[in-house]
């Protein structure tokens, strides 16, 4: 039976493992997002890997040679279970891959949050101050402008610790 299987990569080598995979006939999927990344004062939005690390490749087991995988460049292992590559539930990568397509892991965090909405920080030293949400810095943190001794600052804040102000 035909399934997709969850494919653990080096740090940083994802795409270099999907396209090794690719060459030696696997049907791979690594879904990707939309994040800002901020190099040399400038801001870029780029593509990066949803799942860090993983990515998925379609095979049947019973059918395919599938340990070739585990020496693949990139590839440190497959998830296991009892000694055979364990299947993602039925319908799991549709629902990620349906999701990309409609841009929806894009706006995951930015959901929440509008550019240059006001936000109130409810934690932290600056618990309390209402600053102006300025996009994302990462997964897990934002970027928010605050107005201190007189002058704009950027901070980087953590996401839950905003709400609308």
């Amino acid at each position: 039976m035909t399934n997709w299987y969850v494919v653990h990569t080096h740090a940083l080598s994802e795409n270099r493992a999907a396209e090794h995979l690719r060459r030696q006939g696997y049907q791979t999927y690594l879904p990707q997002c939309s994040r800002w990344r901020s190099h040399a004062r400038r801001r870029e939005l780029v593509r990066r890997p949803l799942f860090p690390r993983y990515l998925f490749v379609f095979l049947d087991i019973m059918r395919t040679q599938w340990r070739p995988i585990l020496s693949t460049v990139g590839v440190s292992t497959i998830l296991m279970r009892e000694g055979k590559p364990n299947p993602v539930p039925q319908g799991v990568v549709d629902m990620i891959q349906e999701g990309e397509a409609n841009g929806e892991m894009d706006r995951m965090i930015s959901r929440r949050f509008s550019l240059g909405e006001p936000v109130r920080i409810l934690e932290g030293p600056f618990a309390d101050l209402i600053g102006r949400f300025q996009g994302l810095a990462d997964r897990e943190r934002v970027y928010v402008l605050l107005e201190l001794m007189e002058r704009q600052v950027k901070v980087r804040l953590p996401a839950d610790a905003l709400t609308t102000a």
